[in-house]
């Protein structure tokens, strides 16, 4: 079933905050090549998803991105938006839909990660939350830069809608990424950001993905049993395009 790119929001359905479709977890009717993710989500570590984990004291704003799995024309892939150049927080980059929580989703500790990775995904692509299954949620890590404490949801696009930006001050594109493309030994390189921090890239769909979506999507691939010899010597800037 493939997903379609468009930038047609019309009639798209917005749930209430007495329906919010999908705030449960659910394995069921999953599709079988998403076993290993599943077995991944279930039984990876904090650690080993990051060194940046949540302040002890509770510090650093509560919020969740959406990590969608549909199945395209080439099989699985991932669902990913490009942030606005006018943006003054990871202006340009690519990333998960996804934001801060806010007071109505709920509590932070339950089902609060889970509706405003939706939320956020349905305000940034026109996302229809309604076809997504909800199905696993990662370790808490935290972006010092930002200040974020992140919950990543994962999600099946079990019935796939149009997907596009919807506030081009907020996003400049939506697009989808096959799981081929990441896995892909000529796609994969490393980053090494001004602070000399060094970390996994992938160059796709004209596209640098890098930093925290960069490192979620190499821990997926890699304890998912997806990821392929890479040479980790390669060097990417992140100024690549100039």
């Amino acid at each position: 079933m493939a997903m379609r790119h468009t930038s047609n929001t019309q009639g798209r359905h917005t749930s209430g905050p007495d329906e919010a479709p999908g705030v449960t977890l659910s394995k069921d009717g999953l599709p079988g090549w998403l076993d290993p993710v599943v077995h991944a989500v279930e039984t990876v570590e904090p650690l080993q998803l990051s060194r940046f984990l949540p302040p002890a004291n509770g510090a650093g704003r509560q919020s969740a991105v959406l990590i969608l799995f549909g199945e395209g024309e080439r099989g699985p892939e991932l669902l990913l938006m490009e942030r606005a150049s006018s943006l003054r927080s990871h202006a340009g980059q690519p990333s998960f839909p996804g934001g801060a929580l806010d007071p109505e989703d709920g509590d932070p500790l339950a089902e609060g990660p889970l509706r405003a990775a939706l939320r956020e995904a349905e305000e940034e692509t026109g996302l229809d939350p309604s076809g997504v299954q909800l199905f696993g949620v990662l370790p808490k890590l935290y972006i010092p830069v930002s200040g974020f404490v992140v919950t990543s949801v994962l999600g099946w696009w079990r019935e796939p809608t149009p997907v596009g930006v919807v506030d081009p001050n907020e996003t400049a594109r939506v697009f989808t990424v096959p799981v081929a493309d990441l896995t892909d030994p000529d796609n994969r390189a490393t980053t090494v950001h001004p602070s000399g921090h060094r970390g996994p890239a992938f160059l796709v769909e004209s596209a640098l993905v890098w930093g925290f979506t960069a490192g979620i999507i190499d821990r997926l691939l890699h304890y998912s049993g997806w990821e392929r010899p890479w040479d980790r010597d390669k060097q990417v800037p992140l100024d690549w395009r100039s």
